[in-house]
């Protein structure tokens, strides 16, 4: 993995930083945790990823259920939105718009080199009149009140970018030149997405911690990273922490178990870019820097042993290109096939493939 995405504050407000904005924080005396040398938890895990030489992803939620300024008391709450009327109430909303943006700065300022700047919550955007009118009729969000929640992003990006320069940010769900990539959630989409985008993923079935949750078996996750890096995406693994702060040790076994097929067939992943057709059957393609290709053969369940040839339609290698498999010596022969190739694979190879899950062909040149 080549980046984190740290939680900061999600929508109930809890601050897992040392901000000067609010008490509902991790470090506040009122927390038991805040006495601990490492109290401030977005610290020390933006350090150690550093160190290891991750990029910082700062999720951070623009609502917040615990602000006053958001979630006045004084009305009720019937939806996840703020709940008064900003136009009858400016000055509150702009008291939430100064807390939004003081946190940010805290968070762009105080906790070292930040990568992304990872914004939920995007029913918090400026909303226009035609919107807010479609809203009204239609029925199935008749009762759900629409106004705009503008909180200056013009003004908070450039306040962010001036502290961090090159900070790519993400403020998903809301077209504009603040989304500066797409973030489909919890899904991988049908076709390939040719701008930038990452798909959020839970590892096991809960995007917070639950006791003997169910993680996705290796297999899943792997064909899972093919599937998206074949699309032109990113996987974002999600894995939510017990109250200890501790991971489930299913986790650790699944990351060792990705780290382990990485090690192998990295290269068809790591600046990789989507070729067409994409895919086909079973194969999934990506492309290198270079110009060589990968054919990311998936493994059907209980499949251990590699088929004796490898076709595809779509796709021909360039003439004396070499075919071989990720891990494996040697290289393989191949065909010509109308508008694709045949490779067969050798019946040692067959029996004992490098790894498991999915295994990778290399074609190092092809016609364009």
């Amino acid at each position: 993995m080549k980046y984190m995405v740290f939680t900061t504050k999600h929508h109930d407000g809890f601050t897992m930083f040392d901000s000067r904005q609010t008490d509902y924080k991790i470090t506040d005396p009122a927390t038991p945790f805040h006495s601990h040398p490492r109290a401030d938890v977005t610290r020390e895990i933006f350090d150690a990823f550093r160190a290891e030489g991750f990029w910082i992803g700062a999720y951070f939620s623009k609502p917040d259920w615990h602000s006053p300024y958001y979630w006045w008391p004084y009305f009720a709450t019937p939806d996840r939105n703020v709940n008064y009327d900003i136009e009858k109430y400016p000055d509150r909303w702009q008291q939430f718009v100064e807390f939004t943006h003081n946190q940010i700065d805290e968070l762009m300022t105080h906790y070292g080199r930040v990568d992304i700047l990872w914004l939920d919550g995007g029913w918090v955007r400026t909303v226009t009149q035609r919107e807010i009118q479609d809203r009204i009729n239609d029925p199935d969000y008749k009762f759900i009140r629409i106004q705009s929640q503008d909180i200056d992003m013009p003004r908070l990006v450039a306040n962010a970018r001036a502290k961090q320069p090159g900070l790519i940010v993400v403020d998903r769900a809301v077209p504009g030149p603040y989304q500066n990539y797409l973030t489909p959630e919890a899904r991988v989409p049908d076709e390939a997405i040719l701008v930038p985008w990452e798909v959020p993923m839970p590892m096991a079935t809960s995007w917070s911690f639950k006791p003997d949750d169910r993680y996705k078996s290796p297999r899943i996750l792997v064909h899972m990273l093919a599937e998206v890096v074949s699309k032109g995406g990113n996987l974002l693994l999600n894995i939510g922490p017990g109250p200890d702060g501790r991971w489930h040790d299913e986790a650790y076994v699944r990351l060792q178990q990705l780290g382990d097929w990485m090690a192998i067939n990295g290269e068809a992943i790591y600046g990789s870019r989507p070729i067409e057709p994409f895919s086909e059957g079973k194969i999934r393609l990506t492309q290198g820097k270079d110009g060589s290709v990968y054919a990311i053969y998936l493994a059907g369940e209980g499949e251990t042993r590699l088929p004796g040839y490898l076709s595809l339609t779509q796709l021909q290698p360039a003439d004396g290109a070499k075919v071989s498999l990720l891990g494996a010596a040697g290289e393989m022969g191949w065909e010509e096939a109308g508008t694709g190739l045949v490779v067969a694979v050798p019946e040692s190879l067959r029996d004992s493939p490098p790894g498991g899950h999915a295994w990778v062909f290399k074609i190092s040149a092809v016609r364009k």
